[in-house]
This record gives structure tokens, sequence and C-alpha cells, in this order.
């Protein structure tokens, strides 16, 4: 592409985010004229203020400005924004409804989304994909509208899944994926070479935020129902039972179908008894108060778990 680097808003907040910032930094055909992110925010038991991955990343490439409004629909935040003077916008994994007053730059607002686009439109496509069974997985890069994830279609890739990977690994193969989409796409886009199609209704799927209360394992339901639950909410919310020793998070599972199942929500020596005749067979486990360790080791200081069932 000839001509001048085209100036660029790029909205981030998410580490799913940061490779595309640091490609975007680096693609000819674009100069970054700010950063819109979500402001810093107390975290761990210190509450520590953190700034978020993308601030980070700006910060580190020398980028500015880096705007962090705590509302982005707010009058002065959408001024800020447009006050940039920017042609184009770029989101990945920002978190928050964009305005539409800022969704008509000359060349668009693009959004890189981590799933195959309609399916698992919303705030947690990732966890979704594993908890689906899919066995494809992909990123979209398509153009925005007023809606959530709603927008054409500009580009996607796809590959297969293993059917072992955890949200985290997942996670940064979209990243890595998108990152890589998202710079390949930048100058036919811009070029107008590259048509935004509408999404299909057909296979549309939206995705909700997490709580909490999800990561409770759930004995009635299949097991490999559940270890795919083990695998799609590390880190958060993660999986976890209330047994009479506390509670006891599973971080890794795989599922075993026998007649010497132990009932359901009852434990033996290789696990947790669940579904019709099933065991969810516990490989790392996490006491309260403790740390990450193998279910074996954690049998040998809690042996009287054993016949036990969870509690709730």
């Amino acid at each position: 592409m000839t001509g001048e680097p085209v100036p660029t808003v790029y909205l981030g907040s998410g580490g799913f985010g940061e490779p595309s910032l640091r490609r975007l930094a680096e693609h000819p055909a674009i100069r970054i004229v700010g950063v819109v992110t979500a402001p810093p925010r107390p975290v761990g038991r210190t509450g520590t203020i953190t700034r978020t991955p993308i601030h980070l990343v700006a910060d580190a490439l020398g980028i500015s400005p880096v705007l962090t409004p705590e509302r982005l629909r707010a009058d002065d935040a959408v001024l800020d924004v447009l006050g940039l003077g920017a042609d184009l916008l770029v989101l990945a994994d920002y978190g928050r409804i964009v305005p539409p007053a800022l969704l008509e730059p000359r060349n668009g607002a693009l959004n890189l989304h981590p799933s195959l686009l309609p399916r698992h439109r919303g705030a947690t496509p990732v966890p979704a994909t594993i908890l689906a069974g899919d066995a494809l997985t992909g990123v979209t890069l398509m153009r925005m509208d007023a809606g959530l994830d709603t927008g054409p279609i500009v580009a996607q890739r796809r590959w297969a899944l293993d059917g072992d990977e955890t949200a985290p690994e997942l996670e940064a193969d979209l990243a890595r994926e998108g990152a890589d989409l998202l710079f390949a796409s930048l100058g036919p886009w811009l070029a107008g070479e590259l048509p935004a199609i509408p999404q299909a209704d057909e296979g549309a799927s939206l995705t909700r935020p997490l709580r909490r209360e999800d990561g409770r394992l759930d004995p009635t339901r299949p097991a490999v129902d559940l270890e795919r639950q083990v695998r799609a909410y590390q880190p958060w919310p993660g999986s976890f039972v209330e047994t009479p020793v506390g509670r006891l998070v599973v971080w890794a599972a795989r599922p075993e179908t026998g007649p010497d199942a132990p009932p359901t929500g009852t434990f033996d020596e290789r696990g947790l008894g669940v579904g019709a005749g099933e065991r969810l067979r516990l490989e790392d486990v996490q006491p309260a108060g403790g740390r990450r360790m193998p279910w074996t080791d954690f049998l040998r200081g809690r042996p009287d778990i054993v016949g036990s069932s969870i509690v709730g």
C-alpha cells in the first residue's frame, strides 16, 4: 500500500489483545495515534493499583496518549477519542460497548474476536469453545456495528482443536493467530480489496460473563462435561467442590466409565463419582489455603476424604 500511514486508535484491555497491539505498531500502513483501555484497578490481596496488560504494552512501545475512561460512552470520553483524529479503529478484548459515534471513521472500526463468528459471540468465547467440545476454533476480524459481535466478517482463520486445551492455552493460540490475521488483513482492507460479508443467522450463539458460582462442579452431570469445565474455567472462576475438609479446586481431571465408579457425589481413591456410573478421575487439585498438588499427594494427607460425599 502506498501513501501516508493511516492514523489509528487501538482499543483493548485484556491479554488477548497484546500481540495484536505489538503487530499493529509494526505495520507499515498504520500510525497509532492513541490507545484506549480500562482504568487501573486494585489487584490481589494487597489491592495494588495495576494497569491493564494493554496499558503496559503501550507504555513499553512508547505509544501515547493512553486514554483510560471509566465510561467510554460518556460525552467527554467520546470527544477525547474523536479528538485523536483517527481514520481507523481497531479493537481486541476491550470488554466494553463502543458507542455508535466512534464506529464510523473513514476506514471503519475493526474488531478481532476469538471465535468463529457467528458462533460464541459475547463476553466469554474461549471458555464456551471448550465447554461445547467444538472440533474447530478460530479468530474472526469483523467490521463493528451497533450490535454485540454482529458486524460483517472481513477475515477468518480456523484450525482443529486437540480436545485437551485449557482456556489459557487456547487464548494464547487465538491471540497469536489473531495478531497474524490482523497484520495480514490490514493492507488489503485499507486498499478496498477485502469485502465485509454479513454474518449468517444460522449457528449464532451468545456467551455471557462468568460468575464465581459457575465454577461449582455438578456431580449429576456427565464426566466428559465436567472435564471440559475444568479446562474451560481456568484460571477463573476455576472448578471446585465443597468437601467435608473444605473447598477443593480441581485443576486437571479426566472422565472414566466403569462398573467400579463410586456413587454420584462420593469420593474414592481415584476421584469423584459423577453422572450415571461414571467417575471424574482427579489428577491435580488444590485444597483451601494450600498449593496445587497431585490428587495422590492430597490423599496421603487427607485419606479420610475417601468414602465421603461433597457438601452442598
